[in-house]
Formats: C-alpha cells, sequence, structure tokens
C-alpha cells in the first residue's frame, strides 16, 4: 500500500495542498511533485499581491470551482503556500480522492 503523499491532506471534501510557487513564468503550470510540496508557474509578478491572486485563479479553474473557494492558508510573502480547496470537482494533478464512508457508497437511486 503506498502511502498519502506529503504535499496534499483531504479535509473531509476540502482539498489543502502545499505549493512551492515561481512566479514571472512564462505559462500557469503544475509542475512536479518535489518533496512536502507540488512546484507550480505562475506568470503573474510577485508585485502587490498579484502572484497570489493569479494563484488562485489558476488553481480555481483547474480544480473546476469558483475564486471564492480556493482559500490562502499561509504563506503570503513567500514561495511556499497552503491552500484549501473547497470540494473540488476535479484533479488535473494525481491526487487520490476521499474515501467515502461505507454508509454513503450504499445508498441507491429506484
Amino acid at each position: 500500500m503506498m502511502s498519502e503523499p506529503q504535499w496534499y491532506r483531504w479535509c473531509g471534501e476540502d482539498l489543502e495542498v502545499t505549493l512551492r510557487v515561481q512566479p514571472r513564468a512564462s505559462q500557469n503550470c503544475f509542475v512536479e511533485e518535489q518533496g512536502g510540496s507540488y512546484r507550480v508557474r505562475i506568470q503573474a509578478a510577485p508585485v502587490d499581491g498579484k502572484a497570489n491572486d493569479g494563484l488562485r485563479r489558476f488553481v480555481a479553474d483547474a480544480f473546476g470551482v469558483p475564486q471564492s473557494r480556493v482559500e490562502l492558508l499561509s504563506g503570503e510573502q513567500s514561495r511556499l503556500k497552503r491552500l484549501l480547496i473547497r470540494s473540488p470537482r476535479r484533479f488535473p494533478v494525481p491526487i487520490e480522492p476521499p474515501v467515502e464512508p461505507p454508509a454513503a457508497r450504499s445508498i441507491t437511486r429506484r
């Protein structure tokens, strides 16, 4: 059995991720898992919070949620950031979905 990567964890239906951000990149993209974080490139410059806003927009779009459901938990002035994504609908990087409780799986519609 593989252990869960250190760069994300589930909090119920919400996903907490640790990202290492490279601002002023040629394009917005997820790069790779690296240690306890996932590398991300963002086009915005780290000036007046523009990189944080750009990161939130990129992550919200990538995970299929409105920007209001992406919260910066820590790292406002750092390249290493923790974000909370509320009920993500898509997974642009390899993430195991949360394990549903057995009762939730057994509900059938007729």
